[in-house]
């Protein structure tokens, strides 16, 4: 009997070990004896990836250096005169408005934005000035300028055509020194030695350039130069809205930055409710985890039963009224179908089959749902005994801010690193002196002497920014260095920070004796076993994920490049490859989070660590889709909850809708309402994203390592389960007691 039986175990062993040989996905992991929960002896992985990315970083260092060698974000804060030399700062302090002599010129020296970032110069003189002009004025044609009425403002001199009319919009500095004005000349030889405006208009100043601000209506009888009143208003019109164009974004940023400072206490107030909202639901969620999912199941059911009976309703009474869709025909005004039946009969088809669906899911998959359950509860109480993993997401939060603001900083210097071009330019090519003067001769403003070209009147004035030179030339390649270097330092931040959470809740799971046996400094203990050992993994999975975003990145800027051709087949290809390559994305996602899993539990290389949670996950399929359903469900719901009420409570707030007799806590007047409140919602929704992704991490890790659980044990005395009592107990299984000595 005895040897019959034993014939019979080894027979199903044979059986189990050919169908483990012949699964897909590989063999079930066994026993290990030594195991404890994740390895203390292990070596660096993916080496050459770390060195890879060490000199990539590295490169990028350089990068940002020569950025900030050659770049001047001063360019973009202060507008800068014709001699180069910036308004309201150094020896201009008192004069922080710039005044452009001629703004019809302007039309055809703003035409990239490289221009835009460096300070909006225009092909016209531009002189700083203490206060914009504030009324219509221009030269009289016979007019001369007495030299005692040129009153001397330091270097700069101030021009009156009568004694009760000054203007301080002359040019200055060495320029003027060097074509001065003399006791007694004409209108034209001052204009055309371009030391004084022609004419000028109300101006107001906006991020400190002097634009017209009047209405275009008033200046119906102004005139310049013999030009009629229309073509001389267009003109104005044309080069102002040139510029305005430019400073439109920087005007409305200005707007912005007053709303943040007149509310940044109240945003602060509402992020901090919102963080405590986030804190409050995962504590809850340890004694409220099933009751709030099944409450969810249900809502969900029943939602779907009414939509059901709405849908049977909406058929009933239109086909009362045989309203079909043959009274509508084919037509573009989608809200008309609406209105006949056969739109409501296949809405209801199709919510009876998905209701159908969830009822059989419900049924046939409870014990899966509540092994769900069970893991989410005890997600909850890993958190509850680890704390400080909730404080981890500020260490990944600070490391984000500084990839975010490197990378920004750099891309500033970078795009105001082209030094600015000065040429020497005729102020009148018809001149007969003037007809050897190409305009190609290069100069310096601060050292520019117009006494050296005697025949004719000129001056140095700005052309271009400089796109010569090595540097300048690669200007492009290095801003696309700048995000690929940003992108991957982002990604490497996020898969740290999941790998030594998951180290940390794997050291939990593996404790046999909790929480007796759960590590002191699990955290700090997974994060520098992290950085040691697997800077080399987290940069490979890291840089995966960058090339496909790369490659969605470039795949948008030419759908947006084609976005008028009119080829269907073109525009279906780009569809099809946006939508496969963000599908890519999601899955190389999914498989790295678990892949820094098993990287962190058994210390092993990102590919051998993706293959094995690969297969673990694939042995274990219905599990896993029930498990990350139910658990996207729940998180879902917990951010609807901070999200919105945080978000209503700040619309209510700051749109005045709270009755406060205080006028300390009243909400302060705002340009835009919405923007705090924007703000606040965002705000709330990152702050419950980072601590819901703690919980949705260690759901992850306690899956994981339940499921190695189940294949390496058995209950014995030599292969004891792991998992809590809760979840042994929906398998049916215990572990033996210990013999009695």
């Amino acid at each position: 009997m005895g040897a019959k039986r034993k014939k019979e175990d080894d027979d199903a062993a044979s059986a189990a070990s050919a169908a483990s040989v012949a699964s897909p996905y590989g063999e079930k992991n066994k026993h290990d004896p030594s195991f404890r929960g994740p390895i203390q002896k292990r070596s660096c992985t993916d080496v050459l990836c770390c060195i890879l990315f060490m000199a990539f970083l590295a490169g990028y260092a350089v990068v940002g250096i020569l950025a900030w060698l050659y770049g001047d974000p001063r360019q973009v804060i202060y507008p800068r005169n014709s001699t180069g030399a910036y308004c309201g700062i150094g020896s201009n302090r008192d004069k922080p408005y710039l005044l452009y002599f001629n703004l019809m010129k302007c039309v055809i020296g703003l035409n990239s934005m490289v221009t835009a970032m460096n300070g909006l110069q225009c092909p016209t003189t531009q002189i700083c000035v203490a206060s914009c002009p504030d009324n219509f004025w221009v030269v009289p044609p016979n007019a001369y300028f007495p030299a005692s009425t040129l009153p001397k403002y330091g270097t700069s001199r101030c021009v009156s055509l009568a004694s009760t009319f000054r203007r301080p919009d002359c040019w200055e500095s060495t320029q003027q020194a060097i074509n001065p004005l003399s006791s007694s000349q004409t209108a034209p030889e001052i204009l055309s030695r371009q030391l004084c405006p022609e004419f000028t208009v109300p101006t107001k100043p906006i991020f400190n350039r002097c634009f017209p601000a009047f209405d275009f209506s008033e200046a119906k009888n102004f005139t310049i130069s013999g030009m009629t009143p229309e073509k001389t208003i267009d003109s104005l019109k044309n080069g102002t809205d040139q510029l305005v164009k430019v400073l439109d974004a920087k005007n409305i940023g200005l707007k912005i930055f007053e709303d943040f400072a007149r509310t940044w206490y109240w945003i602060l107030i509402g992020l901090l409710v919102a963080m405590l909202l986030s804190l409050l639901f995962l504590l809850l969620l340890r004694f409220t985890a099933g009751f709030l999912v099944w409450i969810l199941i249900l809502g969900v059911l029943a939602v779907t039963a009414y939509g059901i009976y709405h849908c049977y309703m909406e058929y009933s009474e239109l086909n009362k009224k045989g309203a079909t869709i043959q009274n509508v025909g084919f037509t573009t005004n989608w809200s008309a179908y609406s209105h006949v039946k056969e739109t409501w009969l296949a809405a209801l088809i199709i919510l009876c089959v998905v209701e159908a669906i969830l009822l059989l899911t419900l049924l046939f998959l409870r014990k899966r749902i509540l092994i769900a359950l069970a893991l989410i509860r005890e997600a909850s109480r890993a958190i509850g005994y680890m704390m400080s993993t909730l404080l981890y997401p500020l260490v990944t939060f600070v490391l984000l801010v500084i990839c975010v603001a490197y990378w920004g900083i750099t891309a500033l210097y970078l795009a105001t690193s082209g030094q600015p071009l000065y040429r020497v330019i005729p102020t009148n090519q018809s001149l007969p002196g003037c007809q050897g003067i190409s305009g190609n001769e290069s100069c310096n403003p601060l050292e520019f002497n117009a006494s050296s070209y005697p025949t004719c009147a000129v001056e140095c004035i700005f052309f271009k920014y400089n796109d010569q030179g090595l540097f300048q030339r690669n200007l492009f390649n290095l801003q696309i260095y700048n995000v690929v270097g940003f992108l991957w330092c982002i990604n490497f931040v996020i898969a740290l920070g999941q790998c030594v959470l998951a180290g940390a809740f794997a050291s939990y799971y593996w404790a046999f004796n909790k929480p007796k046996d759960i590590p002191a400094c699990a955290v700090f203990g997974a994060f520098l076993r992290t950085l040691r050992y697997h800077v080399g993994s987290l940069a490979f999975g890291a840089l995966i994920l960058t090339i496909v975003q790369v490659i969605r990145m470039i795949l948008e800027y030419l759908d947006h490049k084609l976005k008028d051709a009119q080829n269907p087949v073109a525009r279906c290809i780009f569809c099809c490859l946006k939508c496969c390559f963000w599908c890519l994305e999601k899955f190389i996602k999914f498989l790295n989070r678990n892949a820094y899993i098993m990287i962190a539990i058994y210390g092993k290389n990102f590919c051998v660590s993706a293959k094995n949670a690969f297969k673990l996950l694939m042995r274990n399929i219905v599990r896993v889709v029930v498990l990350d359903k139910i658990t996207d469900l729940l998180l879902f719901f917990g951010k609807l909850l901070v999200v919105g009420g945080v978000g209503v409570l700040a619309f209510f707030f700051f749109t005045g809708r709270i009755p406060i007799h205080d006028p300390r806590f009243q909400s302060p007047t705002l340009n835009y309402y919405w923007l705090p409140i924007l703000t606040v919602v965002v705000g709330a929704y990152l702050i419950s994203q980072g601590f819901f992704s703690v919980y949705n991490m260690c759901v992850d890790t306690l899956f994981l390592c339940f499921l190695e659980d189940l294949e390496r044990n058995d209950g014995s005395l030599e292969k004891p389960y792991y998992m809590s009592k809760a979840l042994m107990q929906i398998l049916n299984k215990k572990n033996k007691p210990p013999k009695d000595k």
